[in-house]
């Protein structure tokens, strides 16, 4: 599918909001690993550590990064030239098929994306691969039986969001560009904006009894 754009203002401020809540995302999955971590290994001081001010602080920090992570990408995108209206093959104004258009010398934006970007993966997954490492300690530290199962579903939905958003971020941004690619990515552009905000209440909500319920009764019901 191909989008035409009649105004490049309104595709910037596409860009630019996707770009601040994808780099969100990419933080407050980092930040619900470190409270699945203290949710695990300090349940008692739980309500302590991870208090309403940590949240909203947390909060506020994944959004300031992405704006300001947003700011810069389209602040180098303002550099851009383009011969006539904008054709673009996707679904919407995302960097590289926005370059792909461009005119003039895009050095500097790919540049750009493979240092925010790079760094913004490699700091989150530092979070999360540490606060799962000493999470994982914990949980071998308890003896077997009701608290390691229950520790260990504590983490799973975080870490079914988290395989499902970074797997079709692999899809969309680490593949090679060909005629085949551009069709894959396409649908795993889709299955990120659409799909994976739909699918994470589903995960969350699976850890309440009453939905696991509901559920249940639902699924017999059909069945039956």
């Amino acid at each position: 599918m191909k989008i035409f754009v009649k105004h490049f203002a309104g595709c910037l401020a596409q860009l630019y909001f996707y770009v601040a809540f994808c780099t969100a995302e990419v933080y407050l999955l980092a930040a619900m690993a470190y409270d699945r971590y203290v949710a695990v290994s300090k349940p008692l001081l739980y309500e302590l550590i991870v208090s309403p001010v940590l949240c909203t602080r947390l909060v506020a920090g994944c959004f300031l990064v992405g704006l300001l992570s947003a700011a810069a990408h389209t602040g180098a995108a303002l550099r851009l030239s383009f011969c006539g209206p904008l054709l673009i093959d996707h679904f919407y104004c995302d960097g590289p098929p926005l370059f792909l258009v461009a005119s003039t010398d895009t050095r500097l934006n790919e540049a750009l994306v493979f240092v925010l970007a790079g760094f913004n993966i490699v700091a989150t997954n530092l979070l999360i691969l540490g606060s799962y490492a000493c999470a994982a300690v914990a949980v071998g530290r308890m003896g077997p039986g009701a608290g390691r199962r229950k520790a260990c579903s504590t983490c799973a939905a975080h870490l079914a969001a988290l395989g499902i958003f970074y797997v079709s971020l692999a899809f969309n941004y680490m593949q090679p560009s060909s005629a085949h690619s551009l069709s894959s990515k396409k649908v795993a552009s889709v299955f990120s904006t659409i799909v994976v905000p739909l699918v994470n209440p589903v995960l969350y909500s699976l850890r309440n009894q009453e939905v696991n319920n509901a559920l249940s009764s639902f699924i017999r019901r059909t069945m039956y």
